[in-house]
């Protein structure tokens, strides 16, 4: 078997968005997690909401721009 072939195995630290740190063997150092057993809604029996870029609000001003676009032209279409 080479030498120095595979990464090294260490002790690292995984960050979840949440706060929680959890301990584990890794080839990294450190990861950054958005959510973890501590705070999905699975393991907790909670509904929770992750909307970590606004994407909903984003999507929900393009629906309503659209509605009233096509509203706009409904009347139109009605006063022809």
């Amino acid at each position: 078997m080479k030498a120095d072939l595979h990464p090294k195995y260490q002790e690292s630290e995984l960050r979840c968005a949440c706060g929680n740190i959890i301990k584990t063997r890794s080839t990294r150092n450190s990861l950054l997690l958005g959510i973890c057993n501590a705070c999905h809604p699975f393991y907790t029996g909670t509904q929770k909401f992750v909307d970590t870029a606004g994407r909903v609000d984003k999507f929900q001003q393009r629906m309503a721009k659209t509605q009233a676009a096509q509203a706009a032209a409904a009347t139109k279409k009605k006063k022809k």
